[in-house]
């Protein structure tokens, strides 16, 4: 039995409608399974926040440390729900927020099939703002996410204390499997000119690989940085990595 299915299905039909934005529960191959959640009002507003980790590298005798990309960021998402039941005044036309507010708490509590907290698939339309990636023009049309948190606040009840209004407070943080980063993620440009600081236990053909995919190209940078001795290249120096054009030649 899966609960969330359950409440899902007694949602009534206006929440259940087109044109809201919707969650659609998916497993790691991003595919979708289960009911899809629509909000009961569409929220004023998607807050995205994406950033990048940079690592400094001290240099003995600069003004400041060099910066090296190490790692990005998930992106994350927040927004707000309102959830209201007094279309029909808060008497006998009263409908309880209850039910619907429990069903994105589900979000936050663990799968007993997936022996975790399940992954979810954000849409809104044909130009939702969904994940985006760097070798994509546009980006799609939809957020895949794990919910990080579902914070509920109730702020009317009826006289007999039935929940009458509530907002629900959600945070995502991107999700996208090892192979789907492999897929969109252009790790080499061997054809721009780069720096590279040598690192600890760092060699030529180590670097060479790291620039080129190809350690037997460590001639290259030896031959752009003027080295007579590849064996003399020391922690901390800067290396230019030139542009490879011998790509495709065995």
């Amino acid at each position: 039995m899966n609960p969330l299915a359950d409440l899902t299905a007694a949602l009534t039909p206006e929440v259940q409608q087109a044109g809201k934005l919707t969650f659609q529960r998916i497993d790691a191959n991003s595919s979708a399974y289960g009911e899809p959640l629509s909000v009961m009002f569409n929220p004023n507003e998607l807050a995205f926040s994406k950033a990048a980790q940079f690592a400094d590298i001290a240099i003995p005798g600069l003004a400041m440390p060099i910066s090296q990309f190490v790692r990005g960021d998930a992106e994350t998402l927040s927004l707000e729900l309102l959830f209201d039941g007094t279309a029909e005044g808060m008497g006998e036309g009263k409908e309880g927020v209850t039910g619907m507010v429990h069903a994105f708490h589900q979000f936050v509590q663990v799968d007993g099939d997936k022996h975790a907290t399940p992954l979810v698939r954000v849409s809104w339309g044909a130009h939702f703002p969904g994940n985006a990636y760097s070798n994509s023009m546009q980006p799609e049309g939809h957020f895949d996410a794990m919910v990080l948190s579902v914070a509920r606040k109730f702020t009317l009840f009826a006289p007999d204390g039935t929940p009458l209004r509530a907002l629900v407070t959600l945070s995502l943080k991107e999700y996208a499997s090892l192979a789907r980063q492999i897929e969109t993620i252009n790790y080499r440009s061997p054809d721009h000119t780069r720096t590279h600081v040598v690192q600890q236990g760092e060699t030529l053909p180590l670097i060479a690989y790291d620039a080129y995919g190809d350690p037997r190209k460590w001639r290259l940078i030896a031959e752009h940085n003027d080295l007579d001795d590849i064996r003399a290249v020391k922690p901390g120096r800067v290396l230019s990595t030139a542009a490879d054009d011998t790509r495709g030649l065995v």
